[in-house]
Order: structure tokens, then sequence, then C-alpha cells
């Protein structure tokens, strides 16, 4: 039980970064239909901003996540007004355009930063481990999933407490029909690519203590966050939550049992299997279209 307990911990850690990932991709093609595979990129972003910020700015990882959400939601921002706009209703297009702009984005950052890795410093006072129940604990995964909570009740009042989210989920039901009602449907699809590429860019600055900053790192991420949005249903809150949950449970306890090679290998068979018995997701929701 001693040995379970921690990796149930960096379970629930590697749940909060893939659902902060997931909620991104999960509200962009759940309100826009656009299958994003340049989110990873944007995870990407993220983790090269805050080293930015805390190499030559001296800004800590802390204090530099607002402005990593605005600065890697600008960039989505200007990706959907560029170009994602004009690909609406044409998604083997979009997949292939946002495969580009991924491509893009990797070799940018190539040129302008290096193809070196990079290391970001964890904040001192999260560095010490706290004791939890009877265990230490790691003050910065407690942290992540503190945040990733904080942001996934923000994200549940923006949807639907809101005046933008009834107009988003208006928007989301029948574009069309908002559009009669005065909705501009054109900028509330460009302030959603924004939110969701701002929350990737998050979880990038999150995990760039734990992992090397790279210019491919957010591939990986992007693969299993897909799987969460898949297996736990395309529109629904709950069951990204309930997904990211799951996979990184069985991504941490399995990677103790075995190695990582075959946590990732036997994960991808179970996603499988749940997606052949729930085509829809475990979680799926119905919305009336007209």
């Amino acid at each position: 039980m001693s040995s379970i307990i921690p990796q149930i911990s960096v379970g629930l850690s590697i749940a909060s970064i893939l659902l902060l990932i997931a909620l991104g991709l999960a509200i962009i093609y759940g309100t826009m239909g656009v299958i994003n595979l340049a989110h990873g990129e944007f995870v990407m972003l993220g983790a090269y901003a805050v080293w930015f910020l805390q190499t030559f700015l001296g800004i800590g990882l802390i204090a530099g996540l607002v402005l990593v959400f605005l600065l890697v939601g600008f960039v989505g921002w200007l990706v959907e007004l560029t170009l994602i706009r004009r690909l609406y209703d044409r998604p083997l297009d979009t997949i292939l355009a946002t495969w580009g702009v991924g491509v893009i984005l990797q070799q940018a950052v190539r040129l302008g930063a290096g193809a070196e890795l990079r290391y970001v410093k964890m904040p001192d006072f999260l560095v010490n481990p706290v004791h939890v129940m009877g265990y230490e604990e790691s003050a910065y995964r407690i942290f992540i999933f503190v945040l990733a909570v904080a942001l996934l009740l923000a994200t549940y009042f923006l949807i639907f407490r809101t005046e933008f989210g009834l107009r988003l989920r208006a928007v989301t039901q029948n574009r069309d029909i908002a559009r009669c009602f005065g909705i501009n449907a054109a900028r509330i699809y460009s302030l959603t690519f924004a939110y969701g590429a701002g929350l990737a860019g998050v979880a990038g600055a999150l995990v760039s203590p734990l992992k090397s900053v790279s210019p491919d790192m957010g591939t990986n991420y992007v693969v299993d966050a897909f799987m969460v949005v898949v297996v736990g249903g395309v529109q629904s809150l709950l069951g990204t939550v309930a997904s990211s949950y799951l996979i990184g449970q069985a991504n941490g306890v399995l990677a103790f049992l075995s190695n990582d090679t075959m946590a990732k290998a036997v994960v991808f068979l179970g996603m499988v299997v749940l997606i052949r018995l729930f085509p829809q997701g475990l979680f799926a929701m119905r919305l009336r279209r007209s």
C-alpha cells in the first residue's frame, strides 16, 4: 500500500494535465467541429513561454501562468482568425491545415529557441514534499491537481452560468438559428478557440518543470488527450473529467507495475475496447439539432 499510494498521486497529476489539454480539445471540437492537430503545439508553446519568462524576464512559473494563458490564447485566436474560419464544415481540410500549423510552430520554435532541451525551475516553495494522511506527497503535484480543479470549475461556470456560455451553447446546437437571434457566431468561435488554446498553454507551463521542454513535446500529450475526448464523449465535461482520471491512473499504475512503454500500449488497447463497446463515448451528450 505504501508504494501504491504515491503512484495514485502520480496518476492524479497526469490526469490533471490531461484534463486541461482535453478540456480545450473537447470545447473546440464540441463547439466548432474542428479536429485540431496543432493542439499539442499549443502545449509546447505554453512550456516555451514560461521558460522564456523565467529565463529572460525573471518571472516565475506561478506568476507567469496568466501571461502564458493570454499569450497562447492569442496565438490560438490568430490561427482561428486567419485559417480555421475559412475551413468550417470541411473536416478533412481542417485536419490537414491544423497539422500544417503544428509543423510550422515546431519549426518556428526550433529556429527561434534552438532544438536543444530547455528546463524550467520549479517554484521554491513547492519543491519540498508535504505530509498528507501519513504519506509524503509532492507539493507541486498537489498544486497541479488543485489548479486543474479550479480551471475545470471556471470552465463549467463560463459555459453554464454566463451569457457567453449561453451564446456558445446556442451556436453549438444550431449556428444558423443562433445567428437569427443576433449572436455573432464568428466571434464565439474565435474566443472559444482562444480559450481552448490558452488551457493547453497552461498545461504545457505546468508540465515544464517535470519534463524537458522541447519542440516536439506536445505530440505525446495530445495523443492521450484525444483518447480522453473520444472515450469521455465529445461534448461532456463530466466525461472529460472521468476519462482523464481513468487514463491518468491507468498510466500511473501500469507504469509502476511494468514500464512506460507497456503502460501506454495497454492503455491504448483498453481505449480501443471501450470505443468498440461505447462508440459515442462513456458520457455522450445528445443535442437537438435542426
